[in-house]
């Protein structure tokens, strides 16, 4: 039996319409999985355009498009990101109350705390909107890095009682650093990654008189699942092993100062996916716990790291870009371990702490994008065309006859399209051969390229008609699909997909009670071949080639009318990994919240950060911007004096590239 693609059902519902045979916003929230992977946060409203619901409410949303206009209103162009503060909060209160129950259900006595890693976003903006929503919420920081450590210790100045967790690599001035913010009066744990941490603790805290409270980062036998579990485990970068453990034990016994050891912690990778994984690594975390507990250790809390994944493809699964688990189905797996556990070795239940970045801040930012234009390939086999070229030049080359043999099959009942398909592919190659050895000219090469596109469609078509695509025609989608060319950079952006192959949802943020007709993939503005997406999320089939998408129409000035596609669950990561490929900077960033009146679609604009300058990036690879003007002032008068341009133009010219350094990096 032929296999079927979720690519051909995905076509199928474009091209039939999913609702009784009138194209619906229904239709369009099914194709694309927006309820899957939006949680609750995304939706479409009856004019076809997207909504935000920060509060998962459907009664208080914002559309996008609207959002959008009023941008442009206030000359602030694509692509932009657009966070949402009240998903931010919405999203950090979820897993506080997630928590918060799995408490109450399991009578744990213990406390909960999440810890924001700023290495997940490190933008200003973002970090005190987590800083001032996560001390409503008890919530803590993360530093990984000295930068991130001096960034943390100024962002809570004025809340001294937050906790702050220092992981990653350590000198003597960071530890030293810690243990003089811990004489100072704050929360702040440094964690130990490798012995020698531990020595510079010990050698600090003695030299200013201080008891600091320290973690100690495990190596578990258990691993995370997915593209980072090798992160994890026994061979994992960071951390000591259970014979380092005792040592470390042994050591702060020698210095009087093992109660200061209050935190075990572990990591077992990010984004992991399945939640037995999570559950094996809690259970042997607390029980690693309960016998450095039985050695003496001051130990009062259970860092359970990162690795909370959220859902990209709304597949539910454990696939790479989805999980199989809830929020709360987490917080309750882990309350229940680590509980069971200390039950049964007799000791109070500790604090738990979580370090779950992406799940904080993935769904609070997106990036809108607008579409320059679009490639695609002719579908109509001009047939008469065909015949008259063949007449003109007096032969009638092999592979262009059984073409259009090929081509007149398809009209037959009972046709094998997997024969034609091979037939079609074979002869096209043969003529491609002809045409470089000479004996075929260029306008039957055209004339071939044509047909052959032709009967690729035709063939798609009548396979997603019978409701099966074949594995030998699996490919035809992403073969006959079109090219959308969208103003942005994917190495600034969307450096995941690039560099990993991580899915984000991508849709349009309108048209969308319109039935799409086309099937295309996104080239970036880079002139590098890469910048492309060719892979997008599918909750079926985790991954397919193409994107629904519907066709450009006129516009002015030789441009199409705007089509805009929204690009979505991009906080964790994307902007802090984002590069200066082909100077494409940072995109401007506008953080947008509910209006305090009531009414559906209100909206404030709180802040705009505006994307950087073609000034600012050229300054980041050394280049004096005021010399390379003056330059082109030399050049300019040169060519004045030479006579090859007039002093107007010379003057246009300098008013240009002098405006252009002050202007935005993206197409505008």
């Amino acid at each position: 039996m032929a296999t079927i693609t979720n690519a051909s059902s995905v076509s199928q519902a474009a091209n039939q319409g999913l609702s009784s045979g009138v194209w619906t916003v229904h239709d369009s929230e099914r194709l694309y999985g927006i309820r899957e992977w939006g949680a609750g946060y995304i939706g479409v409203n009856e004019e076809g355009h997207l909504t935000v619901m920060p509060e998962r409410d459907a009664k208080r949303s914002i559309d996008l498009h609207e959002v959008l206009e009023g941008l442009r209103d206030r000359e602030i162009s694509t692509p932009v990101i657009i966070r949402f503060r009240d998903l931010l909060k919405h999203r950090l209160m979820d897993i506080r109350n997630a928590f918060d129950a799995a408490i109450a259900e399991h009578q744990f006595t213990g406390e909960y705390c999440c810890v924001y890693p700023i290495k997940v976003n490190q933008q200003r903006q973002l970090c005190e909107e987590v800083r001032d929503i996560g001390r409503e919420l008890g919530f803590g920081l993360e530093a990984g890095s000295k930068p991130e450590l001096l960034a943390v210790l100024g962002l809570t100045e004025a809340a001294p009682a937050m906790p702050i967790v220092c992981n990653g690599f350590k000198d003597s001035e960071f530890i030293e650093t810690v243990i003089l913010a811990t004489k100072l009066g704050r929360h702040i744990i440094p964690v130990v990654e490798r012995f020698s941490d531990l020595e510079w603790i010990v050698h600090h805290a003695k030299k200013y008189n201080v008891r600091p409270r320290i973690g100690v980062r495990a190596k578990p036998s258990a691993q995370g699942t997915g593209r980072w579990e090798s992160s994890g485990g026994m061979r994992s970068k960071f951390g000591l092993t259970v014979t380092e453990l005792l040592h470390a034990v042994e050591y702060l016994k020698q210095h009087g100062m093992l109660d200061c050891l209050r935190m075990i912690h572990f990591h077992i990778g990010s984004q992991v996916g399945e939640i037995r994984s999570i559950k094996a690594a809690v259970n042997e975390l607390a029980h690693i716990y309960c016998e450095l507990k039985e050695l003496g250790a001051g130990l009062d809390t259970i860092d359970v790291g990162g690795g909370m994944g959220i859902d990209y493809d709304g597949s539910m699964s454990n696939s790479s870009s989805s999980v199989n688990y809830t929020v709360a189905e987490y917080a309750r797996d882990i309350v229940y371990r680590v509980k069971s556990v200390c039950d049964a070795a007799g000791f109070a239940h500790p604090r738990i702490i979580s370090e779950s970045g992406r799940a904080m801040v993935a769904h609070s930012s997106l990036l809108i994008v607008d579409v320059l234009g679009k490639t695609d390939f002719p579908t109509e086999p001009d047939l008469a065309g065909c015949e008259a070229l063949m007449a003109k030049e007096g032969e009638k080359p092999q592979p262009v006859l059984e073409l259009i043999d090929a081509w007149e099959a398809l009209s037959q009942p009972r046709v094998n399209l997997v024969e034609v398909y091979h037939d079609a592919v074979q002869a096209r190659e043969e003529a491609m051969s002809l045409f470089n050895l000479g004996y075929l000219s260029l306008p039957m090469r055209a004339a071939t390229e044509r047909l052959f596109w032709s009967i690729g469609r035709r063939i798609h078509d009548l396979a997603v008609a019978k409701g099966e695509m074949p594995d030998d025609l699996s490919d035809l989608p992403q073969v006959l699909s079109d090219i959308y060319y969208v103003n942005f950079s994917i190495f600034q952006s969307l450096p995941d997909h690039w560099a990993i192959d991580q899915l984000f949802p991508i849709c349009p943020i309108h048209r969308l009670n319109e039935k799409p007709t086309r099937q295309g993939i996104l080239a970036d503005i880079t002139c590098d071949s890469d910048g492309q997406v060719d892979k997008f999320c599918d909750k079926k089939t985790a991954c397919k080639a193409t994107l629904d998408l519907h066709d450009l129409k006129p516009g002015t000035d030789r441009k199409p009318e705007p089509y805009y596609l929204g690009i979505f669950l991009l906080g964790a990561y994307q902007e802090v990994l984002g590069d200066l490929h082909n100077l494409y900077g940072d995109t401007h960033v506008v953080h947008v919240s509910f209006d305090d009146s009531p009414g559906v679609g209100d909206w404030d604009l709180d802040e705009v950060v505006e994307g950087d300058t073609v000034k600012e990036v050229l300054s980041y690879v050394q280049y004096d911007t005021e010399d390379l003007i003056k330059a082109m002032r030399k050049d300019v008068e040169r060519s004045v004096k030479a006579g090859r341009i007039s002093v107007p133009e010379g003057q246009s010219l300098l008013k240009f590239y002098d405006q252009g350094m002050e202007g935005y990096t993206y197409l505008e």
